[in-house]
């Protein structure tokens, strides 16, 4: 009577699935996909763009506005002129095979634009072009 009891539990004991390996394949996947992500940090003002009669299109992971009172804008904040070489910097160290997209209101002055353009240069970014609407 004890044999077949004992048989009993074996069989059970074969029926449970382990998941924890699965899991652990799904949260390496996860920190994987998260690690090699690439995030578009937004510069936090809206600007109207001045038109082009040509343009090409291109998916940017450094943006940065200036709105109509040549304000300069990174990641939703104001950045003054001279802490702009640091913040493209920093945004530089996040995607260092980016590029840089100036978004520049159609009022904004063109020493800004130049200002950004040059401190992008100076830290190295190759890739440095200027927003416009289609048109």
């Amino acid at each position: 009577m004890n044999r077949g009891s004992s048989s009993r539990n074996r069989g059970s004991d074969e029926q449970n699935i382990d998941l924890t390996p699965m899991l652990d394949v799904v949260f390496i996947m996860l920190i994987f996909f998260i690690v090699t992500a690439t995030f578009i940090k937004l510069p936090g003002v809206d600007v109207v763009r001045p038109g082009a009669n040509s343009s090409i299109s291109l998916k940017p992971s450094m943006l940065v506005a200036i709105d109509s009172d040549s304000v300069i804008w990174i990641n939703r904040e104001k950045i003054e002129t001279k802490f702009l070489r640091t913040s493209i910097a920093a945004l530089y160290a996040d995607n260092p095979k980016g590029a840089l997209v100036i978004t520049a209101d159609e009022d904004a002055k063109v020493k800004e634009i130049a200002l950004v353009a040059d401190a992008a240069k100076e830290v190295g970014v190759e890739l440095v072009q200027i927003s416009s609407e289609e048109g």
